[in-house]
C-alpha cells in the first residue's frame, strides 16, 4: 500500500526477540524486587524482636536466656540419645507404676465398675457404695491436716449447700427463662463480689467454674481488646514468675506470649522496673498477685497500677487465693496493701468464691472495671443454623446447683462472718510464721519467705533438705505443698487448720529435730551430713530442680494425669 513498507524478516525477528527479552528482564527484576522485600521484612521483623529482647532483658539477661535455651536443647538431645532414652523411659515407667499403686485402689474387696450395670441399682445399693467411696483411705482434711483444698468444711454449711443443690439440681443458667432464680442468684453473686473489691459504677463481672477459668477469661478479654482497639496480632503479657500457672495456660490456649519477671528475695514481689522494660506495642496485659500462690506475697499492685495507667495497658490482679480474706484484712485489724479497683490501673480481678468464700467447689468470679471489658470475653455466633448462640465464658451449659450453693454460702456467712473467719485464719497464719521465726527449735534451720500478709506461710531451710522435711511431715499425716525455685514448703491455712495449728508447729519441730539427728548419725558413721533423699517430694522436686530440660518431669506429670483416669 502507498506510504507503507514491510520490514525485512530479519529486522522483524530482531524486534520480536528484543521485546521478549525486555519482558523477561522485567519479570526477573520484579522477582528480585519481591525477594528483596521479603528478605527486608524478615530482617526487620527479627531485628525488631532482637531489639525488644535486649530492651526487655538487657544484654546480660539476653545472654543468660540464650545460654539457658541452648543448655536445655542440648540436654534434651542427650536424653533422646540411644541407651539414655531407654533408661529414662524405664525409670519413668517405674515411677508411674509406683504412683498408680498409691492412687488406684487394688486388692481384696475392690470392685471396678467398667461398664453400665445390666439393671439399675436400688437407691439403697447406690447409697451404700457412695458411703464406701466417701470413706476410702485419705489424708484427713476433716482433722485439719491438709493445706488449702477444703476451706470451711463445717457440717451446717455443707448441709445448707446440699439442700441448695437439691432445689436446683436440673437448673442450667443457659436457659434464664426456664430457671429465673439461678439467673437472679448469679447476678447477685457478681454484684456482692464487685462491692467487696470497691468496683466503680459501671463495673461488671461473670461467674466461672474456678480460678483457672477466671484467669483464662481475663486474658482472653485483654487479647480481644488489644486486637479490636489496636490491631495487635502478636499479643504478649507480662507475668510475675510466682503468678499462677493458669496465666501460662492462657498463653498456650490463646496464643499469647508470656514474659516472666523475677520476684527476687527477700521480698518475693514482682520487680516492677523489669516489668516496665518488657512493655512494648504488643503488650496486652500486666499481672499482679494478691497474694501469690507459692509464697503468699502481695505484689506491689500500686506501682503496677501507675505503670498500667502511664502505658495505657490493662492490669489484672489475681485474687483467687486472697478471695474473701484480702478485702477484709483491714476490718479484721491486720496489715494490708492496696490491690483493688480503688487503684485506677486495675482493670480486672479474679476472685474464687470457692476458697475463702466457702462456696462449693466449682465457683469463681472474674470482675471488670467496665461492661465493655467484660464483653470482650463473650462468644457470640449470630449465624448458626441452630439459632443465635451466645455464652459469657468457656462453658455453654453450667450447673445451676453450684450457683445456688455459692449464693447460699455467701448469704449464710455474711460480711461479719467473713471478717471473723479472716481474723481466725490470718491470725493462725501469723502464729505459724512467728513460730518459725522465733521458736529456737525452728528458727536456726527454717526461714519464712518474704512478708506474707494473708493465709499462706512459705518456708525453706538453711541447713536441711526441705523436701526431706516435706516427706517427713507427710509421714505424720500432713498434706503440705512442696515448692520449687527456690525449694520450699508452704501451708495455706484454712478453718480446719486453725483448730490444729499448734500440732502443725509441734510436728514440724519434731521433724526438724529428726532430720538433724539423721545428719548427726551419718556424720558419726563417716557418711557425710547429707544422705540420699528417698521420699516422693525429694525425688520429684529434687530431680526437677537439677534438670535443665524438664521433659522427664513433663512425662511424669503426664503419667500422673493418665493415672487419674485409670479405672
Amino acid at each position: 500500500m502507498p506510504g507503507t513498507s514491510r520490514l525485512p524478516a530479519s529486522l522483524r525477528n530482531s524486534f520480536t526477540i528484543k521485546k521478549a527479552g525486555s519482558s523477561g528482564q522485567l519479570l526477573s527484576l520484579n522477582v528480585d524486587l519481591f525477594r528483596n522485600i521479603i528478605f527486608f521484612l524478615f530482617l526487620l521483623r527479627w531485628t525488631r524482636k532482637a531489639l525488644l529482647k535486649l530492651k526487655g532483658r538487657g544484654l546480660f539477661g539476653t545472654f543468660v536466656d540464650i545460654y539457658t535455651s541452648i543448655r536445655r536443647t542440648l540436654y534434651g538431645l542427650f536424653l533422646r540419645a540411644p541407651g539414655v532414652r531407654s533408661q529414662v523411659q524405664k525409670q519413668v515407667a517405674e515411677a508411674i507404676t509406683k504412683l498408680q499403686g498409691k492412687l488406684v485402689p487394688s486388692g481384696p474387696g475392690i470392685i471396678r465398675y467398667l461398664t453400665l450395670p445390666k439393671e439399675g441399682w436400688s437407691e439403697e445399693t447406690v447409697l451404700k457404695e457412695l458411703e464406701t467411696l466417701a470413706n476410702m483411705d485419705h489424708t484427713r482434711w476433716e482433722d485439719g491436716f491438709v493445706s488449702g483444698a477444703v476451706y470451711h468444711g463445717g457440717d451446717a454449711l455443707i448441709k445448707l449447700q446440699t439442700e441448695a443443690f437439691g432445689k436446683f439440681t436440673v437448673a442450667n443458667p443457659i436457659h434464664p427463662d426456664v430457671f429465673p432464680g439461678v439467673r437472679k442468684m448469679e447476678a447477685e453473686i457478681v454484684s456482692m463480689v464487685l462491692s467487696m473489691f470497691n468496683a466503680p459504677t459501671g463495673s461488671a463481672g461473670v461467674t466461672t467454674g474456678g480460678g483457672t477459668e477466671s484467669i483464662l477469661m481475663a486474658c482472653l478479654s485483654a487479647r480481644n481488646k488489644a486486637y479490636a482497639e489496636r490491631g495487635v496480632t502478636e499479643p504478649e503479657m507480662i507475668l510475675p514468675e510466682t503468678g499462677h500457672t493458669a496465666f501460662r495456660k492462657a498463653g498456650e490456649y490463646f496464643g499469647i506470649k508470656v514474659h516472666l519477671v523475677a520476684c527476687p528475695a527477700p521480698g518475693y514481689q514482682v520487680h516492677v522496673p523489669s516489668v516496665s522494660r518488657l512493655i512494648n506495642s504488643n503488650t496486652i496485659l500486666l499481672v499482679g498477685s494478691a497474694p501469690s500462690f507459692p509464697h503468699g506475697i502481695i505484689d506491689d499492685i500500686t506501682s503496677l497500677s501507675k505503670l498500667a495507667v502511664k502505658r495505657k495497658i490493662p492490669l489484672h490482679v489475681d485474687c483467687c487465693l486472697g478471695s474473701f480474706l484480702v478485702p477484709f484484712l483491714e476490718k479484721a485489724g491486720f496489715e494490708t496493701e492496696s490491690f483493688d479497683f480503688r487503684l485506677k490501673g486495675v482493670t480486672s480481678i479474679s476472685c474464687d468464691t470457692h476458697k475463702y468464700g466457702f462456696a462449693p467447689k466449682g465457683n469463681s468470679t472474674c470482675l471488670y472495671r467496665t461492661e465493655k471489658l467484660r464483653s470482650y470475653q463473650y462468644f457470640i455466633s449470630p449465624d448458626w443454623s441452630g439459632g443465635v448462640y451466645a455464652s459469657p465464658s468457656i462453658a455453654g451449659s453450667r450447673p445451676g446447683a453450684l450457683i445456688a450453693g455459692c449464693w447460699a454460702s455467701l448469704m449464710s456467712v455474711g460480711e461479719l462472718g467473713y471478717i471473723k473467719s479472716c481474723s481466725e485464719i490470718v491470725g493462725a497464719t501469723k502464729k505459724i510464721a512467728d513460730a518459725i521465726r522465733h521458736n529456737p527449735a525452728l528458727n536456726s534451720d527454717l526461714e519464712v519467705l518474704g512478708h506474707p500478709l494473708v493465709s499462706v506461710v512459705a518456708f525453706n531451710s538453711k541447713t536441711l533438705d526441705v523436701y526431706d522435711i516435706a516427706d517427713a511431715m507427710t509421714a505424720k499425716g500432713w498434706h503440705l505443698n512442696s515448692l520449687q525455685s527456690p525449694p520450699a514448703i508452704h501451708v495455706a491455712v484454712t478453718l480446719p487448720i486453725v483448730k490444729v495449728w499448734e500440732k502443725l508447729v509441734a510436728d514440724l519441730e519434731a521433724v526438724v529435730e529428726g532430720e538433724k539427728e539423721k545428719e548427726r548419725v551419718r556424720v558419726a558413721e563417716g557418711k557425710g551430713a547429707k544422705g540420699k533423699s528417698l521420699g516422693d517430694s525429694a525425688a520429684l522436686y529434687g530431680v526437677a530442680g537439677s534438670l535443665p530440660n524438664k521433659s522427664v518431669v513433663v512425662e511424669l506429670a503426664s503419667g500422673f494425669l493418665d493415672t487419674l483416669y485409670k479405672a
